[in-house]
């Protein structure tokens, strides 16, 4: 696995370098600590707008298309996100590229133009995003899950705003949120790949405009609750697509690792438990997945699937006997062991390709103090025993911590007496 190198520009902003020997491409990444969670409810969806508008235009490379070209050109593979509590901007190219990619990233971070007939037609761009997420279920549960979980806060928002406010958003919103929040407080960039010394030179030459910037800090997470909540989105749709869930814990806490491992247990591949139960024994799904979201001050626990209508309450309690189970049993070492295999396996087959290499360091760094290695997270998984997660599934599995979601035509509220343990 490979080691970090962690320096500072002159700026103070932190550069990661990933060296990786004999790689023949090179990811640069330059992640910002802002998200939906650090927006008002006037600015949600600010970020990811501003996101958008990275792509439209600097003094040097005016259009769309010119930032595009550019970009092509290079033979590689581009793109951004964004999410509740950081943003992301890359560029995967062949390592004798990299000056070329980072003058590129740097030029759209530091000198895009924000014209605003741009922005007019790029509303229409989102509001059309929006419209796909809302027409896909698969996709549209896990927003309809978080806005039960957290309510009607930063961290119950949909990324990606609203319509009323991507079309009241004016130039200067934008202005004001990247002079507020993207600077040397809460930058990073990260090179990972065919790397060298020297590129911190280069680095250096290019991200030396970024300056100090206030930062607002993002707004706390609700985490209580004192009974079973649901939601539901109403949808003329044949399936109900569901995800039931469970708080668990952030980012850095003790017992992080062990929810990832639960989660794998219980829906994290073909052989898990409920992929078995929901699909192979009693065809009532054709996907079904578990998996584990941790936050910096929050984490949850869900199970996702789509099923018949008419059988949604028999998944559920499919569901909720498995959670019941594996608080209770201790799990057979050889189910563990497959697990862990499985993740380690996974983790190593994704490091090999440098973008998600970087990613893993970005967010690293975004969400703890002291960013950990690929081979440390993994030691920590091969650690976990059966003992121990019965002991953490026995904290997170209880009736005031389930939230139930629904898209599909039934009220989710008829389901809430099977919510208990």
């Amino acid at each position: 696995m490979n080691k970090y190198k962690l320096q500072h520009l002159s700026n103070k902003i932190p550069l990661v370098m990933i060296p990786v020997k004999g790689a023949a491409t090179v990811t640069v990444l330059v992640m910002v600590k802002t998200g939906s969670k650090y927006e008002s409810r006037e600015q949600s969806g600010l970020s990811h707008f501003l996101e958008h508008l990275f792509f439209k235009g600097t003094k040097k490379r005016s259009t769309t298309l010119a930032i595009s070209s550019a970009l092509d050109i290079l033979g590689g593979e581009y793109n951004a996100f964004t999410s509740k509590e950081y943003t992301g901007y890359w560029v995967k190219v062949a390592a004798p590229k990299l000056g070329r990619a980072m003058d590129i990233v740097s030029d759209m971070l530091l000198n895009s133009q924000f014209d605003e007939e741009e922005i007019a037609r790029e509303k229409g761009v989102i509001i059309e995003e929006l419209n796909m997420y809302e027409d896909n279920p698969l996709m549209h549960i896990e927003d309809v899950f978080e806005s039960c979980l957290y309510g009607d806060s930063p961290a119950g928002w949909d990324t990606i705003g609203t319509k009323e406010n991507i079309q009241r958003f004016k130039r200067q919103d934008f202005i004001d949120y990247l002079n507020q929040q993207y600077g040397t407080k809460s930058m990073h960039i990260i090179l990972a790949g065919g790397v060298k010394d020297s590129d911190k030179k280069i680095v250096e030459k290019l991200f030396s405009g970024f300056q100090k910037n206030p930062w607002k800090r993002s707004a706390p997470t609700p985490d209580k609750q004192k009974n079973p909540q649901t939601k539901g989105v109403y949808k003329k749709i044949d399936q109900t697509n569901l995800s039931l869930g469970v708080r668990t814990f952030p980012a850095c806490h003790a017992e992080e690792f062990r929810v990832k491992l639960l989660a794998v247990i219980l829906g994290g591949s073909m052989s898990s438990r409920l992929f078995i139960n929901l699909r192979e024994r009693n065809g009532l799904a054709y996907y079904v997945r578990t998996s584990a979201e941790t936050y910096s001050d929050a984490g949850y626990l869900t199970t996702q699937a789509g099923v018949p209508r008419e059988k949604a309450a028999e998944a559920i309690k499919i569901i909720m006997s498995e959670y019941q189970r594996i608080k209770e049993e201790l799990i057979d070492e050889k189910e563990i062991k497959r697990a862990k295999e499985m993740l380690i396996g996974k983790s190593l087959l994704q490091l090999e390709a440098t973008d998600n290499l970087a990613n893993w360091y970005g967010r690293q760094a975004m969400m703890r103090s002291k960013m950990m290695t690929p081979k440390e997270y993994l030691n920590q998984m091969k650690q976990i025993t059966a003992s121990q997660l019965r002991q953490t599934a026995r904290k997170i599995f209880v009736a005031d911590g389930l939230n139930l979601a629904l898209i599909g035509q039934d009220k989710a509220e008829k389901y809430k007496s099977i919510l208990k343990f």
